[in-house]
């Protein structure tokens, strides 16, 4: 199944793109698209314990069962000021 991540914030540095495609197989969960994404991009690695991940506009978590066509945003914690 095709998935589109989108990279917000500095995670567009880190990445190296604003967005990706990945494909993986049907059942796949976001914590699985998360370790195909650290061995691509790994940069990302070093924010792997405060990424913020979105499916659509839900916050989900790493368990999520992926569906073809989902759009997943990765994002650094959330900073006010």
């Amino acid at each position: 199944m095709q998935i589109k991540i989108q990279f917000w914030s500095y995670f567009k540095d880190l990445a190296g793109c604003a967005q990706a495609h990945e494909e993986l197989p049907v059942g796949a969960t976001l914590g699985e698209l998360l370790k195909r994404l650290h061995a691509r991009f790994p940069k990302l690695i070093a924010m792997q314990n405060s990424t913020l991940i979105a499916v659509g506009v839900e916050y989900q978590g790493r368990d999520y069962v992926l569906k073809n066509g989902d759009e997943v945003s990765l994002f650094p914690p959330v900073q006010g000021g």
